[in-house]
């Protein structure tokens, strides 16, 4: 990462105009005295906008060099907004290892509304143009993909959405707009799970969407503050605070990760593993042409492909945390199987990459060694168990 992103990334937080606060104020209010009906300082209620998180749009915006950024309570509030463009009829065509709460959301609550959807695999972008339609209205990528790490080729997916007369939205949640601007390649819309990178800590839920031209904003902000999925203040300005620290933390995220998938890779006991980092992924070369680095998540499968494998080793780290989520300074590891990817059917779970033995490492900010030793004396305890499974047997 250069010192030029990281001196964007400080600098895109202002300094407040009023009192010169260095520090974001939080607006803890729900309503605007207003001088005459209609006449206001730009805000009238909470719900429509406040300025901390006004705040915050301006600064999404800017990092990924898009026109409007909105702010949601959510990540998937996020996604829902973006599916609110959509009517009866309209098709999506998605990245086939998506996010369960993305599919969940699209298959179990837009379906029943005639929106279909394809899930293909866009690690080849003929998949994508192949797949569309004249119904097609959206393509939907994740890349990284959560949690198989597919790359997606966003520049040539996106030529294919504008030749179609499609929107192409792009969640940036891996990446973060530290490493990667996809409204920069020619996306028109990015969604964020703020949750993750962004916050960074740990401690919220919040979504982001940016939209590339001012007229999709426009629409996006109408269907927020008519379905009112917004972020709180305190929030905003945790996410606002999380971003000061963002080039920092992702550059050790990425180093950290690097060297846990190199570890990995060596291990006897591993069957894959997916990081864009490693030589050895498939589409490596594009995602070191779109992104300035490779990430803080490591997927990986076991030799021996079951969920009691993966159940025995998530159960078996001590730094490595058992949680849902990502991103936060802590390390993080799950079961998407049993997790983050239970909503999904097993057959097309398994299709789309994940194993029943795969497992997702979010590696933390800790010393890389001891990461590493962890991951070592947990295949130690695993193994010492089929041992004594045979000995009993």
């Amino acid at each position: 990462m250069s010192n030029n992103n990281a001196t964007k990334l400080i600098h895109s937080i202002p300094v407040d105009e009023l009192t010169g606060a260095i520090s974001v104020p939080i607006y803890q209010t729900s309503t605007f005295v207003q001088e005459a009906p209609g006449v206001n300082k730009g805000y009238d209620y909470a719900r429509t906008g406040n300025p901390t998180r006004a705040t915050l749009e301006k600064i999404i915006a800017q990092l990924e060099n898009g026109h409007t950024g909105i702010a949601f309570g959510s990540g998937l509030a996020a996604i829902d907004s973006v599916l609110k463009l959509l009517q009866a009829g309209d098709e999506i065509v998605a990245v086939d290892d998506i996010y369960g709460g993305a599919f969940r959301l699209f298959t179990h609550i837009y379906q029943k509304f005639g929106i279909h959807v394809k899930y293909v695999d866009a690690t080849q972008a003929e998949n994508v143009f192949n797949a569309i339609s004249d119904k097609t209205k959206l393509i939907w990528i994740e890349t990284p993909t959560n949690p198989t790490l597919k790359i997606s080729d966003i520049e040539a997916i996106a030529k294919i959405a504008k030749a179609s007369g499609c929107w192409l939205c792009v969640d940036n949640t891996f990446a973060s707009p530290a490493l990667q601007q996809p409204l920069s390649l020619g996306a028109d819309i990015v969604v964020h799970s703020a949750t993750k990178y962004l916050g960074g800590h740990s401690d919220l839920i919040a979504g982001l969407v940016v939209t590339k031209e001012k007229e999709l904003g426009e629409k996006i902000k109408f269907i927020q503050n008519a379905s009112g999925a917004i972020l709180a203040p305190f929030d905003s300005w945790l996410v606002i605070r999380g971003i000061e620290t963002l080039p920092l933390r992702v550059k050790q995220h990425c180093a950290n990760a690097q060297a846990v998938a190199e570890f990995l890779e060596s291990h006897p006991e591993v069957d894959k593993v997916f990081y864009p980092g490693l030589k050895s992924h498939i589409n490596h070369d594009i995602a070191a042409k779109q992104a300035s680095g490779f990430g803080g998540i490591v997927s990986f499968t076991l030799k021996n492909d079951t969920e009691n494998a993966a159940t025995q080793f998530v159960t078996a780290t001590q730094y490595f945390k058992l949680a849902e989520s990502l991103g936060g300074v802590k390390s993080l590891l799950c079961h998407p199987a049993q997790m983050t990817h239970k909503s999904i059917p097993v057959e097309k779970r398994r299709a789309s990459g994940v194993a029943d033995s795969l497992i997702r490492l979010s590696v933390g900010l800790e010393e890389a060694t001891d990461l590493i030793a962890d991951l070592k004396q947990a295949f130690k305890k695993i193994n010492n168990y089929k041992t004594e499974k045979i000995i009993s047997e």
